[in-house]
């Protein structure tokens, strides 16, 4: 389906049935922002945050059109990726001018994983979010952010993972998905140009670069709001959030900066494991977006991601003061009740009778889940290296 849709395209640009799209970030802006006033991209916003927003705009843009190669696809998606993050940019402005109170929601510590992509994150998120003492943030949510009476976003994630399951088969090997299912708040640091969404499918060195050595608290003020909106839409601010994306391992201070007083799960893996998980994924996204993917370039660049999330995650726990748990991944998957007792105690959390009945249900939910085939393309993908 991808090639077709790729030829479509380019015929289609090429033949002026329909115009390309555009990359000028004064254009996608424009596009964007159509609809809202000017003022709705500050409100509740500092000026630096703001400016943080266009000048990550402007290096990603011009990345993703010097550097990541794309294809017809590739092209298409970075459009709708940028004019989606500028149009909920904004949304959420006119939100916050007209509900400022949005932004004074009270919320419980959240409980924050920790650890590298494919080193179990995810498993310990499901079964932490199962418990009916805790609150999680919903696929759509992390991806359709702007509250909605009534609230069609879980109706858009189901159409938006039916659109990725035709140009990617692989995609549910890959990650559990389900639209109303809890997922990390991914989406919400794509909304702010993080780059972690953007190098896990695109060839975009300079940007990385760019990034990794900018200050993230631009990026973590946002999602402290998102956080709260979300909250304070669904009624749950007492609830503490589990949250859980990959990238916190690189950014875990500036998180902390937001919620000093979350309490930490550290997942750990085999690194070969980790990095021989990690290639797969990314390759598996790249491949659809661009037709001159280079697997050794993969390899080089996550190995060093790897190693750069590992280093900040260590610096960051060692001067972190408040409770962590840590879980082994082997341990996990050999003994996951056992596990959770000892997260639980080390957390100083009571592990009620609710709560393991649900993370059963989660277990026997996710056993029965296409990403178990993962172990079948990773051997694969090692035989194809």
């Amino acid at each position: 389906m991808v090639d077709r849709l790729a030829r479509f395209l380019d015929r289609g640009w090429d033949k002026g049935w329909m115009p390309p799209p555009p990359v000028d970030p004064e254009e996608l802006i424009r596009r964007g922002s159509k609809g809202f006033a000017a003022s709705h991209e500050y409100a509740g916003r500092s000026a630096a945050d703001a400016a943080d927003f266009r000048l990550r705009l402007d290096r990603l843009s011009e990345a993703a059109q010097s550097e990541a190669r794309l294809n017809a696809v590739g092209r298409a998606f970075a459009y709708g990726l940028f004019t989606r993050a500028i149009q909920q940019r904004f949304a959420l402005g006119a939100l916050w001018q007209k509900q400022p109170e949005l932004l004074d929601t009270q919320i419980a510590p959240p409980i924050v994983v920790v650890g590298q992509m494919r080193s179990g994150t995810t498993r310990i998120h499901r079964l932490l979010a199962a418990d009916p003492a805790h609150s999680a943030t919903r696929f759509c949510d992390s991806w359709h952010p702007v509250p909605e009476r009534p609230d069609f976003r879980p109706i858009r994630g189901t159409f938006k993972l039916f659109m990725a399951r035709q140009l990617d088969p692989w995609i549910d090997t890959i990650h559990p998905f389900g639209a109303a299912r809890p997922d990390e708040e991914l989406g919400w640091l794509a909304s702010a140009f993080d780059h972690s969404a953007y190098e896990a499918q695109w060839r975009i060195p300079s940007y990385i670069a760019f990034s990794e050595a900018r200050d993230a608290s631009a990026i973590y003020r946002e999602f402290g709001r998102l956080l709260r909106t979300d909250a304070g839409q669904h009624g749950h601010g007492a609830r503490p959030r589990v949250l859980k994306v990959p990238q916190f391992a690189e950014d875990l201070p500036a998180l902390l900066d937001q919620f000093p007083n979350a309490r930490l799960v550290v997942s750990r893996r085999c690194s070969e494991e980790t990095f021989r998980s990690s290639v797969s994924l990314v390759a598996n996204q790249m491949v659809i977006q661009s037709d001159e993917v280079d697997l050794a370039w993969i390899e080089q660049e996550w190995r060093r991601k790897i190693d750069l999330r590992q280093t900040r995650m260590e610096d960051a726990l060692a001067n972190f003061n408040g409770a962590v748990a840590t879980i082994d991944f082997d341990h996990l998957g050999a003994d996951w009740e056992g596990e959770m007792h000892k997260l639980y105690g080390a957390l100083d959390m009571e592990l009620s009778t609710e709560a393991l009945a649900a993370m059963r249900t989660e277990m026997r939910t996710s056993e029965r889940g296409a990403h178990t085939s993962h172990a079948a393309q990773l051997k694969q993908f090692d035989q194809n290296a």
